[in-house]
């Protein structure tokens, strides 16, 4: 089975990564992340020990490579800007096939890639493996505020109700001879930006007072599911007729 399950990055399996408990993979998702950016940029043999553990947690949790690889596309402003480091950093200069670079800037620049793109697969395999529930679920675990945790339910419940309007908004200025590609049309997809922001506001809102109008009192029910409809029908804790 493929991604369709749960949320959008979430690939459905039974492996021993997806059984283990989220507040865990959550614990050495930071711990791993932390050890990356702090070691030094030139322990090159560090790197191909982290990228080697990485690939093995990969293979255990039997996610296709080509499935996170697709989704690494996040990365690329990053990648972006660890190839031009070379270009503009001062510094000693080295040649590379024939073009003299900085050396500093060509260390850091593949230093940063390299950090870069090891959180992000790290990343990734934990979105892969763990439905968004779970991952609220040890954040509590975890001790984080409840207000955080309750920030990021929505934020997960509410990303697909906004990214499906704008959307629709995209789909209705194309059917009205609107490019959003074209720089000459720009103007109007930054009014549409706005417009949508002021609505996703109002809509935050009508949320917030139709939970405030049954008892919410700053805390929400421990089997949050950040996709029930709230404020579309009943807000959490409120009971049916």
């Amino acid at each position: 089975m493929g991604a369709g399950h749960g949320h959008l990055l979430h690939y459905h399996g039974h492996s021993p990564v997806h059984r283990a408990p989220a507040h865990l993979k959550l614990l050495a998702l930071v711990v791993f992340a932390l050890v990356v950016v702090a070691t030094p940029r030139s322990a090159w043999p560090a790197y191909a020990a982290y990228a080697v553990g990485l690939l093995a947690v990969v293979a255990l949790s039997r996610v296709p490579l080509g499935y996170l690889a697709r989704r690494m596309v996040v990365e690329v402003p990053f990648a972006v800007f660890a190839v031009l480091m070379p270009f503009v950093a001062t510094g000693p200069r080295t040649e590379v096939l024939g073009v003299a670079v900085s050396q500093p800037g060509l260390d850091a620049g593949l230093a940063l890639l390299v950090k870069g793109s090891l959180g992000v697969l790290a990343s990734l395999t934990l979105a892969a493996t763990t439905e968004a529930t779970d991952v609220l679920r040890g954040l509590r675990r975890l001790r984080v505020p409840e207000l955080v945790v309750q920030i990021a339910g929505f934020m997960v419940r509410y990303l697909e109700v906004v990214t499906g309007e704008m959307g629709r908004m995209l789909t209705a200025m194309r059917s009205r001879g609107c490019d959003p590609r074209s720089p000459r049309h720009w103007p109007t997809l930054a009014r549409s930006l706005g417009a949508l922001f002021v609505r996703s506001y109002e809509r935050g809102e009508r949320v917030h007072l139709a939970m405030v109008s049954r008892g919410y009192t700053g805390t929400l029910p421990t089997g949050l599911d950040p996709r029930s409809r709230v404020g579309e029908g009943r807000a959490p804790g409120a009971r049916v007729a």
